[in-house]
C-alpha cells in the first residue's frame, strides 16, 4: 500500500548565511567562517545524538546546508548527557571544553529559534539531561 502522506518539503524561513549571521553575532565571532566552522561541528555532533521525528522535522525547519551536515550523521547507539556531547566536540575540534561549550551554546540557541518552542520541547525529552541549557532553556525535570 502506498504511503499518501505528502513529502516533507524543505522550506525554511531562513537561509543558511542568514543562520550563520545570527550564529556570528551571538557568538561574536569575528569572521562568517569561525562561524561556520561552529555551525559544522555541532550541528553534526547533534545529528549523531537526535533520531526520529523530531530528527526529521529539525532538519525540515532548518537551511538546506544545514539540515545536511545534521542528517549526514549516523546516531550513536549510546546518547550523550550534555555535558559528556560538549567535551566530546571539543576532543573532535581539538578545542577546549570552555571554546567548546561557547560554540555549542551559539549555535544551539539558533536552532532553539529555527525549530521552535513545541520541537524543541520534543527534542529535549528525547535527548539525555544537560541539553536544556545548551540551547538556552531551564532544564526539564520529570515529575515523580
Amino acid at each position: 500500500m502506498a504511503d499518501r502522506r505528502p513529502p516533507l518539503r524543505h522550506t525554511p524561513a531562513t537561509t543558511y548565511e542568514q543562520m550563520l549571521e545570527k550564529v556570528r553575532y551571538e557568538g561574536a565571532y569575528p569572521t562568517r567562517e569561525r562561524a561556520a566552522e561552529a555551525v559544522r561541528l555541532v550541528l553534526a555532533g547533534l545529528g549523531r545524538q537526535l533520531t526520529g521525528d523530531e530528527r526529521v522535522e529539525l532538519a525540515a525547519r532548518l537551511p538546506f546546508e544545514a539540515a545536511r551536515i545534521l542528517t549526514e550523521q549516523i546516531p550513536d547507539t549510546r546518547p550523550l548527557t550534555g555535558w559528556a556531547f560538549v567535551k566530546d566536540l571539543a576532543a573532535r575540534s581539538g578545542a577546549t571544553p570552555a571554546t567548546t561549550r561557547w560554540d555549542t551554546g551559539s549555535v544551539l540557541s539558533a536552532v532553539a529559534d529555527l525549530a521552535g518552542a513545541d520541537l524543541l520541547t520534543r527534542i529535549l525529552r528525547e535527548l539525555p539531561s544537560g541539553y536544556a541549557l545548551l540551547f538556552g532553556r531551564a532544564e526539564l525535570t520529570r515529575a515523580a
